[in-house]
Order: C-alpha cells, then sequence, then structure tokens
C-alpha cells in the first residue's frame, strides 16, 4: 500500500494536480468514476473487462488519494469497516440473504 500511495503523490507533484484535490474535490471525482464504472453495464449486464479495469482503478485512486489527503491508512479503515460490519451481519443471521442489517 505504501508504493501505492507513493505512486500517486508522485504523480500528482510532478503534474502540480494536489491543489485541485481538496476532500470535498476527490468525494465529488469518487461519485463521478463510480458513474462511469456503472456505465459498464448500463444497458446490458454483458461488460468488457478492460473498461471495468479502467474504471475501477479510476475509483480506487480516488479513494487512496482522499485517504492520503485525510491523513488516513486506507488498510486500517477498511478492516476497521469489515470488523463493524461483521457485527450488524453475523453468519448465524446474514448468511445466504442479502437483507440490511436491521431486517435480519
Amino acid at each position: 500500500m505504501e508504493e501505492l500511495k507513493q505512486l500517486i503523490i508522485e504523480f500528482n507533484e510532478d503534474r502540480d494536480w494536489d491543489q485541485f484535490h481538496s476532500p470535498e474535490n476527490l468525494m465529488k471525482s469518487i461519485s463521478l468514476e463510480a458513474a462511469e464504472l456503472l456505465e459498464c453495464v448500463q444497458w446490458s449486464s454483458d461488460f468488457n473487462l478492460e473498461d471495468v479495469k479502467e474504471e475501477l482503478a479510476d475509483v480506487m485512486i480516488y479513494c487512496v488519494q482522499l485517504a492520503i489527503k485525510l491523513d488516513l491508512d486506507p488498510i486500517e479503515i477498511m478492516k476497521s469497516k469489515i470488523k463493524k460490519n461483521a457485527q450488524k451481519y453475523p453468519v448465524d443471521k446474514a448468511k445466504g440473504k442479502s437483507l440490511k442489517y436491521n431486517e435480519l
């Protein structure tokens, strides 16, 4: 993860783009790129894997940039969220079900 973070930082520093990467702008960018990811299946469940890879990478890069900007460790915040989700969705109640936690 550290190597990836450094690549992203260097890419943006080389272009002097950090000035455009406020938390608000990064959050907007994540949403916009996620919409582009969704476009891959807009009219059909068939998708081009290369297009999905490109859009997924864009979403993930912006997510890591936001974590960097907010001084958050992406691995730690994901682990924490998985732990919370495990409590909200215990295996004995949630296994094989797509219900929301308050409907289990």
